[in-house]
């Protein structure tokens, strides 16, 4: 695997950090700016709305320019922002902050995942997705935890300075191992892009993507609640926890990444699937602590297991549309970022306890599962024209 795909990885991981950190983060900015809890809530909804504005605009936006270019400008943008949210004296300035953060780190990953794809032969495409998914799986495991500590030993502003910091040091990694383009990207336009993008099998692929990371989030917004307040967990034991659930999806994106290529639709079954099961048997077995510990561990396994086929069978679907393919396909996991926790959120306002939310993430793995058998209708349909054709 080329250097560059791991320096891309490194990006999305100083990044990822920002879009996750939040939530140990709230009740001290709550506290600094005089706000209420949810509404510095609402940092987080900001912050995913850019990213599903933010992801097929700034590809568009991007589409002439060199990548290399692209990417340190973009990150470049996401220190910045971060340095006058770190200074920001009122919650309107912070609240921009993310928003203006959110739509370079979703440029950022569009860019990226189109750029790591052209770095490696067609049979290690997958495995160079997983990689640089990976960067967010590391953020939940590393960054996250690391910014709650800086948080409550010295103060949030000094989290999003350390952010800024290492996305700093993550630029300049970026503009020393990518190499130059050649001018095939400039050579491309956005309606050759959205020529690429008509198949319906490519939106159908989206809305798998939604569900399946709708099915994961959901659980792990409420995570933190469920296992204090259900399984009375201590909260010293809380951040070991989330990061081996985070630990479990580094396990499934190093799994997913090596069959992603082969069988696309069945990792994506199996996965959502498992996900389903894992996600039903946490909600009732959410009062036993050693069985929740064992499957919030194997919710990480099935939820990131996914992802690498998600990344990269777009691209296989679309080929001629290698930059906004991308880009949508951020913009739809942002999608189920954003709505999931708010079914999670009205499950718990109805009196259903945060038990629920579980059963919530399995109905729509469920969902995501009966889109992949479909698909795979869709597939077998293909394969059988030319047969009847050639008869």
């Amino acid at each position: 695997m080329p250097l560059a795909v791991y320096v891309l990885g490194l990006g999305i991981f100083t990044q990822g950090t920002s879009e996750f950190m939040l939530s140990g983060l709230l009740p001290d900015i709550a506290a600094d700016l005089g706000v209420s809890i949810p509404d510095a809530g609402l940092l987080i909804s900001a912050f995913a709305l850019g990213m599903v504005i933010g992801a097929p605009l700034l590809a568009v936006a991007t589409l002439r320019l060199p990548r290399r270019a692209a990417l340190v400008g973009l990150q470049v943008v996401f220190v910045a922002a971060h340095a006058v949210g770190a200074l920001a004296p009122g919650y309107g300035l912070l609240f921009a902050t993310r928003v203006i953060g959110a739509l370079a780190y979703a440029g950022f990953w569009a860019v990226a995942i189109a750029t790591a794809v052209t770095l490696v032969p067609a049979s290690a495409k997958s495995r160079a997705v997983a990689v640089v998914a990976g960067g967010l799986t590391l953020a939940t495991i590393v960054g996250v935890p690391a910014g709650t500590v800086l948080s409550q030993y010295a103060s949030w502003r000094a989290a999003f300075w350390a952010v800024a910091a290492a996305t700093l040091i993550s630029a300049i990694c970026t503009l020393l191992a990518l190499p130059a383009d050649r001018g095939a990207r400039g050579a491309r336009s956005v309606r050759a892009e959205l020529r690429g993008m008509a198949r319906p099998a490519l939106w159908l692929s989206y809305a798998i993507t939604a569900f399946t990371f709708g099915a994961v989030i959901v659980t792990f917004s409420y995570l933190a609640s469920l296992l204090t307040d259900v399984t009375g967990i201590r909260d010293a034991w809380v951040p070991v926890l989330l990061a081996l659930f985070g630990a479990g999806g580094l396990l499934g994106l190093v799994v997913g990444g090596r069959t992603a290529h082969a069988a696309p639709l069945a990792t994506l079954g199996w996965g959502l699937a498992a996900l389903a099961v894992i996600s039903a048997l946490l909600a009732m077995a959410a009062h036993t602590a050693i069985v929740v510990v064992a499957l919030v561990f194997a919710l990480g396994v099935a939820g990131y297991v996914t992802n690498p086929a998600l990344q990269s069978r777009v691209f296989t679907l679309a080929p001629a549309a290698p930059t906004l393919v991308g880009a949508t396909n951020t913009a739809a996991f942002n999608v189920g970022n954003t709505l999931a926790p708010l079914l999670g959120g009205l499950s718990i306002d109805a009196g259903l306890g945060y038990a629920s939310v579980a059963w919530v993430g399995a109905s729509l793995a469920v969902v995501g599962l009966a889109g992949v058998l479909w698909a795979a209708r869709l597939e077998r349909a293909r394969s059988f024209v030319p047969v009847i054709q050639n008869s």
